[in-house]
């Protein structure tokens, strides 16, 4: 009897918890992205919230074939995965092999070209969505509470904005963080917070700062015209606005109720920030699992090196294979290397290829000395979480950035695979795990990372179910978003200040040669008198 009450009490429980449950709609995203807000949904799924996942036809990373405990919701791309999969090619012989033999103004040439399109692939994506009639009843008749989205693939804004809920975004940073300052109003003084991609730290002398200011400005006029342009004239054709009254992407951009910042201040500089901006890096963390690789165990006390170019690099040329492999012979450590490409000619028996490694668990386990990394923020914070000194090969994208930031915090060497060489790559392997220093810091950003009221996963779980709770987040907006930018820097008070400053020396100057003028012509008087 006391089992059946038990359990009849479970069930209600359980009940009330589902009804709590909010009903969650997700922007479609891949790659590394995915990878961070996968283990997000899977535990709001766990604490009884149902999740709608949008997923396009074409797409590298998510699979709707695989287990979830989610929905997906498909929509068709007008275009297959092989076109994907060619712009990505195309997009890394730029970024690896020429963007170092280049010029500034080439340099920026190509980068708007890809910008614009990897805009139109994103556009067309975005067709599959709002341009379909079918979606978007289903969308509307879902009676979602919150939409969640990393809007690297733009348009989560506007399909909020359509349904009338509450959006919350999670992104790792936007290039010289422009829509973090212009969208969200979050303050970045080019005095000290370098923009992202920038190759900056937060100890700027002269030069760096001049170069800093300039790269706001001239990342912002490039994204006004490869991005924001684009976008106001799609999303005010979608939502049916009259000419001369255009929807800005940016302002609905700048309605989002949280902004979920996938680092944290064991990675970042500090910097100011406001209530509805949320630092929760290293999402998908977690402690190591115990590995019987008998490969890992045979390293003796020299340990164990951990190499991988990420999942979206799995060739590089023959010629850089095989100098990789000469210089990782020439350390005692063992190497494990993730590595798809053509194996190289003389690999040594301190080196063994997988087309796939548990990084997590082998970046704890207690052999690993070293962390050969492209740079990618995931892999970056796994070393942190686990205490990891690095060196980097950073390849594209936010990558030299990230690694730039881990060399000033003293937990990593930089080397450039364009021009590395063996005897590079053996000397900065040595040096990270020889200079004890190296590892004293890794493991003091691995207390920063730990030293927290929540981990990164629950904390993002947090703000999102306070949203759901809430039914928004708008009294943690700021003010700011409703200033123009000339208020906003208080230009106006100032042209007022200075206006009445000058009207007061304009009077003051005024009396005084009245009344100089006067006592002069009282004297030139009295003179004449006494004359």
């Amino acid at each position: 009897m006391e089992l059946r009450l038990s359990a009849c009490i479970l069930l209600v429980l359980c009940a009330t918890w589902s009804a709590d449950g909010g009903n969650i709609l997700v922007w479609y995203t891949d790659g590394s992205h995915w990878i961070n807000m996968k283990p997000v949904l899977e535990t709001l799924v766990d604490r009884g919230h149902q999740v709608t996942v949008l997923i396009p036809s074409s797409s590298m990373y998510m699979n709707t074939n695989e287990p979830a405990r989610f929905h997906y919701e498909p929509f068709n791309a007008s275009f297959s995965l092989e076109t994907i999969e060619k712009f990505l090619e195309e997009f890394l012989q730029f970024s690896i092999y020429e963007i170092d033999y280049m010029n500034y103004w080439e340099i920026y040439i190509r980068f708007i070209n890809i910008a614009k399109t990897n805009l139109q692939y994103n556009i067309q994506y975005l067709d599959g969505v709002v341009k379909s009639e079918v979606i978007m009843k289903k969308l509307k008749e879902g009676n979602y509470d919150l939409l969640l989205a990393d809007p690297i693939n733009p348009g989560s804004d506007l399909v909020a904005d359509i349904l009338g809920i509450p959006l919350v975004f999670s992104l790792r940073f936007s290039i010289a963080n422009n829509w973090e300052r212009h969208c969200g109003q979050m303050p970045a003084p080019p005095s000290f917070v370098p923009g992202a991609m920038s190759k900056l730290t937060d100890k700027m002398d002269f030069s760096e700062r001049v170069w800093n200011f300039l790269f706001y400005a001239l990342q912002d006029i490039v994204i006004d015209h490869t991005f924001w342009n684009v976008l106001d004239r799609y999303y005010s054709d979608v939502k049916g606005e009259k000419i001369g009254t255009p929807t800005s992407a940016c302002e609905l951009m700048s309605k989002a109720d949280i902004w979920l910042i996938r680092t944290y201040w064991d990675f970042e500089f500090p910097r100011p920030f406001l209530p509805n901006f949320k630092y929760v890096g290293g999402i998908h963390c977690r402690p190591a699992k115990l590995l019987p690789e008998e490969f890992v165990q045979s390293s003796g006390d020299d340990g164990i090196v951990i190499f991988t170019l990420g999942s979206m690099i799995n060739n590089i040329t023959k010629e850089k294979a095989n100098m990789i492999a000469s210089g990782l012979a020439q350390i005692p450590q063992k190497v494990l290397w993730r590595y798809k490409g053509e194996k190289p000619e003389a690999l040594s028996a301190n080196i063994r290829i997988y087309d796939w490694i548990p990084q997590n668990d082998l970046l704890g386990h207690p052999k690993t000395r070293a962390f050969i990394t492209h740079g990618g923020t995931n892999g970056i914070y796994e070393a942190i979480y686990h205490g990891v000194p690095m060196v980097g090969i950073p390849m594209f994208g936010d990558q030299p950035d990230n690694m730039i930031h881990m060399k000033e915090k003293g937990t990593a060497v930089i080397l450039n695979l364009n021009f590395i060489t063996a005897e590079d790559l053996r000397d900065a392997v040595n040096t990270v795990i020889n200079d004890k220093s190296y590892k004293e810091n890794a493991m003091r950003l691995s207390s920063i990372h730990h030293d927290r009221p929540m981990s990164a996963l629950e904390e993002a779980v947090f703000w999102i179910e306070f949203t759901l709770r809430n039914k928004g987040a708008k009294h943690l907006r700021v003010q700011a978003h409703e200033l123009t930018w000339y208020q906003y820097h208080s230009l106006d008070v100032l042209g007022f200040v200075l206006t009445m400053v000058l009207l007061i020396i304009f009077i003051f100057i005024k009396t005084c040669s009245f009344c100089l003028h006067r006592c002069c012509v009282r004297k030139g008087k009295a003179k004449r008198k006494a004359e």
